[in-house]
């Protein structure tokens, strides 16, 4: 599973094994954790979205773990439309299960190690033209 950190203008990319993925089984959006449980011991980071293998966005205010299809007006997973335009479009709930393929957490406590130590960057790789 992915986990994107955003914190100021920076965000950081971070892998997790399958063994720790169990901890966030049953988060749901809005819902606070311990950054240790992810690798930033001494921070406190909240959960404010994600999408699913399929790309699907999660949505806040749609209960449960599953796929559902919903008629939007705005918000997440609504284009850029006309005023007054409604499409409806296949949504994942709040809760975070098995089928998550990223999560993106914003963080809430700094703790006393900088994200850039924890998290270095990594070099990108020039493309041949």
């Amino acid at each position: 599973m992915k986990i994107v950190i955003s914190y100021k203008e920076n965000s950081y990319q971070v892998e997790i094994p399958k063994e720790k993925e169990a901890h966030l089984y049953g988060l749901k959006i809005g819902d606070q954790i311990d950054g240790s449980i992810i690798g930033a011991a001494g921070y406190t980071l909240k959960l404010r979205g994600g999408s699913d293998k399929d790309g699907f966005p999660m949505k806040a205010d749609l209960l449960g773990g599953g796929r559902k299809s919903i008629l939007l007006s705005q918000g997440v997973g609504f284009p850029k439309g006309k005023k007054g335009e409604r499409i409806r479009r296949l949504v994942r709930g709040n809760t975070v299960t098995e089928s998550i393929a990223q999560l993106n957490f914003v963080v809430i406590k700094e703790g006393p190690t900088s994200l850039d130590q924890l998290f270095p960057r990594k070099e990108k790789k020039e493309e041949k033209k």
